[in-house]
């Protein structure tokens, strides 16, 4: 029997977080509620599964901003993980800390390793990190950085799902991915 090659995995990550219009009520902080994740296999060129972790803020409560934004309910977080749980899940049964990661810009990545440091979790990903609005940007030749809305835009790729949905906006995210990728623009994961 022949296998086909092995497969080159990587997760895609969006997150949502509390958010607030304006500034955050007094010793409220700006927590995840929501870790959206698409594995990509680069090789096959295709997205092969979907997750959404929901997770309980400790620190904040969802914003009746932060829920039309997102969509995102506190009674729907307080159904969620703690934050130390939704890390250990990415660890072992996404694989996190060995599989290279992208996310669209740097907040996701920023924010995991504010929220870690400050709650003392272990961080759940590996170094490989990329950033894959540079990757599109410059296969693009464009001189600003899109958002994902409107790289999908500029992709010709439909967006689906909601915009602000970790789960939706990490399924765009890989679109974009494979995207880049299928131009020979997507940089080669290092060890």
């Amino acid at each position: 029997m022949e296998t086909g090659p092995e497969p080159e995995l990587l997760n895609v990550i969006d997150i949502e977080a509390t958010c607030w219009d304006g500034q955050p009520p007094p010793g409220a902080v700006s927590e995840i509620i929501e870790i959206g994740l698409t594995v990509v296999d680069l090789r096959s060129a295709e997205r092969v599964a979907r997750h959404r972790i929901l997770v309980r803020p400790a620190r904040s409560t969802v914003s009746a901003f932060c829920t039309e934004l997102t969509g995102l309910t506190q009674a729907e977080v307080d159904t969620g993980l703690p934050f130390a749980d939704a890390c250990r899940l990415l660890a072992t049964e996404h694989r996190a800390g060995a599989r290279p990661w992208a996310s669209w810009g740097d907040y996701d990545r920023n924010q995991f390793t504010r929220q870690c440091r400050a709650t003392g979790t272990r961080y759940p990903f590996g170094h490989r990190h990329t950033n894959a609005k540079l990757p599109f940007t410059e296969s693009y030749g464009l001189r600003k950085r899109p958002g994902m809305a409107q790289a999908l835009r500029i992709a010709g790729l439909p967006l689906e799902g909601r915009h602000h949905s970790g789960a939706d906006d990490a399924w765009n995210i890989a679109a974009l991915v494979l995207e880049v990728a299928a131009r020979g623009a997507w940089p080669e994961a290092t060890t």
